[in-house]
C-alpha cells in the first residue's frame, strides 16, 4: 500500500510502497477513504511531542471501510464505515481507566503518534476504540470530526454552562465547535489572528456574535474561553476578559510557554485547566450532539501523496475549517 512516512522529526513525509498490515484478534483493518490533517499531526512532524514511534504514519482522524477484521472482532461487521481516533488504546485497569478518565491513562497509546494513522490506503485500529459515524456526512466531512470535533467538545463541556464564550483560534476545532454552541444558545466571540479579516467573517458567518482579533476586548466579559491556539501569552490575555469565578479551558496538546502574569486577574475564582486526549465517552456523547445541533464541517480535499503541502497550508493559517486527505481527490477540490 502507499503511505506517508515520518522517518524523523523535523522532515518532510516520504511516499512510500509498504506491506499492507494484517489485523490482530481485537483489530480491524481499514481501507482509508479520508484522514484529517490536525496541527497534532504538526507538533509530532516538528518534536513538539517527543518520543513517536519511528518510522511512523501520521494521522488520527481517520474514515475508513472495514474490508478485514480480528477473530475477536464482534462490534463492527465487514463492510461497515467507522471512525478511528487519536486515543488508540488503554490499558483499561489504571486508577485513570477504572475512574473514566481514560485519556489519562500512562499507557495509552495513541494513533499517528505510537501507532500507525490514516496518512496510508490503509490502517490498522482496536475495535474497542472506533465510532460508528452518523450517515449524515461524508467521509471528508466526518474526518474532523474525530479529534477537532472530539477535542472541541470535551473543551465546551469543560467551560461549563457560560453563556458568553470565548474562542480565541478559529481553525478546524473552532469551526465545529463554534456551531455546537450557538445550537446550544450561548454567545460566541471569536478570536483569531489579528488582521485575520477573512477569519473573522467566517466566525460571523457560522454564528459568532463578536469577531475581533486575539489582541482585541470583546464586547463584554466572558464567563469562559477555550484556547485552540497553541499560544502561552493567550492564557492571560483571556483572564483579563474573563468574570470572576470563569474558566479558561487550554485544549492544545502542545502550548507554547505561558508567560508570567499578575496574579490579580487570576484571583477571583478565575481557573486555569488544560485538556487531554479525550474518552469513548466523549465520542459517544458528541456523534449524537453533532447531528442533531446541525453541525456542518467545511474541509479543503487533498490527495494522500500532497500530505506534505496539507500540512505547510495548515501551518501558514491558509486553511479554512479542516484539511483532508482524500484517496483520488484533486487539490483544489472543496466540500
Amino acid at each position: 500500500m502507499k503511505a506517508m512516512i515520518l522517518d524523523a522529526q523535523g522532515q518532510p513525509l516520504r511516499l512510500a510502497e509498504v506491506p499492507r498490515p494484517k489485523p490482530g484478534a481485537d483489530q480491524v483493518l481499514l481501507e482509508v477513504r479520508a484522514c484529517g490533517v490536525c496541527r497534532t499531526d504538526l507538533h509530532v512532524m516538528d518534536g513538539d511531542l517527543r518520543q513517536p514511534r519511528l518510522p511512523l504514519v501520521l494521522g488520527h482522524e481517520i474514515v475508513g471501510v472495514i474490508v478485514d477484521k480480528g477473530a475477536e472482532v464482534q462490534r463492527f461487521a465487514l463492510g461497515q464505515r467507522i471512525g478511528v481516533p487519536w486515543l488508540g488504546r488503554t490499558c483499561g485497569h489504571c486508577r485513570y481507566c477504572s475512574s473514566g478518565a481514560e485519556n489519562l491513562c500512562d499507557a495509552a497509546e495513541f494513533t499517528g503518534y505510537t501507532l500507525d494513522g490514516g496518512y496510508a490506503e490503509f490502517a490498522l485500529a482496536d475495535q474497542n476504540y472506533c465510532f460508528a459515524l452518523p450517515d449524515t456526512y461524508s467521509d471528508a466531512e466526518a474526518a474532523p470530526l474525530l479529534c477537532a470535533g472530539l477535542i472541541g467538545y470535551r473543551s465546551l463541556v469543560a467551560a461549563g454552562d457560560a453563556r458568553h464564550l470565548g474562542i480565541y483560534g478559529f481553525g478546524a476545532a473552532a469551526h465545529i465547535i463554534a456551531q455546537v454552541a450557538r445550537w446550544q444558545g450561548r454567545e460566541v466571540f471569536a478570536f483569531t489572528k489579528p488582521g485575520d479579516v477573512e477569519g473573522q467573517a467566517f466566525a460571523r458567518q457560522l454564528g459568532a456574535a463578536w469577531a475581533g482579533g486575539a489582541d482585541a476586548a470583546p464586547p463584554r466579559e466572558m464567563d469562559a474561553a477555550i484556547l485552540f491556539a497553541p499560544v502561552g501569552d493567550l492564557v492571560p490575555q483571556a483572564l483579563r476578559h474573563t468574570v470572576k469565578g470563569g474558566t479558561v479551558v487550554c485544549a492544545g496538546i502542545h502550548m507554547s510557554n505561558i508567560p508570567e502574569f499578575p496574579y490579580s486577574i487570576l484571583w477571583g475564582e478565575r481557573c486555569i485547566r488544560s485538556i487531554a486526549n479525550l474518552t469513548r465517552r466523549d465520542g459517544e456523547e458528541f456523534f449524537a450532539v453533532a447531528p442533531r445541533a446541525g453541525v456542518r464541517t467545511e474541509v479543503e480535499c487533498f490527495p494522500l501523496e500532497s500530505a506534505n503541502e496539507a500540512l505547510h497550508r495548515l501551518r501558514i493559517g491558509q486553511i479554512r475549517g479542516a484539511a483532508v486527505l482524500v484517496a483520488g481527490q484533486d487539490t483544489s477540490q472543496k466540500l
